[in-house]
């Protein structure tokens, strides 16, 4: 069964329509690549598989059995943020603060922050971390609480080529070892390293098929 279904969906703010008549599956495994340039609809795309935005035609179909954890692009995070990066990814458990978990919250959330390799800073401020290390944090707490589906929307924006490829890594660790991924980006370099499948967007005009036929695709080759 899919992780998701996507049938004939249709977006628009007001007059303006952003999504067209897309229908496309992830399905249990997938790391999906989501590409296409600035205002194609990315990001409505998975505000509308989150829920946030209700289609105008269409559906989309999520199956119940899985929850979805999300990496969004922008997060406002400045030095003066209170928490540690332990306790920012708690909140994502009980959503209270580090000291009044449950013991099997505390053993989660020292799991997850083992797994993205943030053991030597996790009691540091978030707010005086590095780029990549905030984003290992979002990633950490999008983990928490075991998703069937991971989406990062454009995650790797902001980040040096290191530091993308140490978080997508982190990944694809992940996503070998059962989860799914829904990863929108614009870097065809990424999309073609790190994915199995792909949905390009330009416009109303959508192409989706095996990461080997976007790399085709990139090259010019029909």
């Amino acid at each position: 069964m899919s992780i998701v279904t996507v049938n004939a969906l249709t977006v628009a703010y007001g007059n303006h329509q952003v999504i067209h008549d897309l229908s496309f599956k992830i399905n249990p495994g997938d790391f999906l690549v989501v590409i296409g340039e600035n205002g194609v609809g990315k990001t409505t795309l998975v505000r509308s598989i989150l829920g946030f935005i209700k289609p105008q035609k269409g559906e989309i179909i999520t199956n119940p059995q899985i929850t979805i954890g999300y990496v969004p692009q922008f997060r406002n995070i400045d030095r003066e943020y209170p928490l540690s990066i332990r306790d920012f990814i708690a909140l994502n458990v009980s959503h209270s603060f580090f000291p009044w978990l449950k013991k099997g919250e505390r053993q989660q959330v020292n799991q997850v922050i083992s797994a993205t390799n943030l053991q030597k800073i996790a009691d540091r401020p978030l707010g005086l971390a590095s780029g990549g290390e905030k984003q290992r944090a979002y990633l950490a707490q999008a983990l928490l609480p075991n998703p069937g589906l991971l989406i990062l929307d454009e995650s790797t924006a902001s980040l040096d080529n290191e530091m993308k490829f140490e978080l997508l890594n982190l990944v694809t660790r992940f996503q070998q070892q059962g989860l799914s991924v829904m990863f929108v980006t614009h870097d065809w370099e990424l999309a073609q390293r790190y994915g199995t499948r792909f949905l390009q967007m330009t416009g109303d005009r959508y192409l989706t098929g095996t990461i080997n036929e976007l790399s085709q695709l990139k090259k010019g080759v029909k």
